[in-house]
């Protein structure tokens, strides 16, 4: 179901587009000034939310809890490191099965769904085992 979209609404999901990656609302508020749009940062997060209740933006939650925002074109799966908080996307998706099923238990519209994965990267094990393995060798 699509309403009418405000001006901003309508430049907001065309920079998503032409982005093609998740930003911060922050990020999207610099570029459309860097662009000569005159829009303040509320306005951006309005728009958004406008945008997600239609179902052409989705968002996610990075570990920091800041939010990226991104043009809902197809789900989007992550492996998230607590420690560095690199974001890997993964291809493989267990629950399109799910969705399909809640779908028509619920008669619930599902735009997109997104999984998220959190632990630590492959550095980030190194790092922790390397400092252990030295502060184990300094005790001894």
């Amino acid at each position: 179901m699509r309403t009418r979209r405000t001006r901003n609404q309508e430049r907001i999901l065309t920079l998503l587009k032409t982005l093609n990656r998740a930003v911060s609302a922050q990020e999207i508020f610099l570029e459309l000034r860097k662009e000569g749009h005159n829009i303040g940062l509320a306005t951006v997060y309005r728009s958004l939310e406008a945008l997600k209740l239609e179902g052409v933006v989705q968002s996610r939650q990075l570990s920091t809890g800041e939010a990226l925002y991104s043009s809902t074109q197809e789900d989007r799966h992550h492996l998230t490191c607590l420690r560095c908080g690199s974001s890997l996307p993964i291809d493989e998706c267990p629950v399109h099965e799910l969705e399909e099923q809640l779908n028509q238990s619920y008669r619930f519209k599902i735009y997109y769904h997104m999984l998220e994965f959190y632990g630590l990267c492959t550095q980030c094990q190194e790092a922790i085992a390397s400092s252990t393995q030295q502060d184990q060798g300094a005790e001894g």
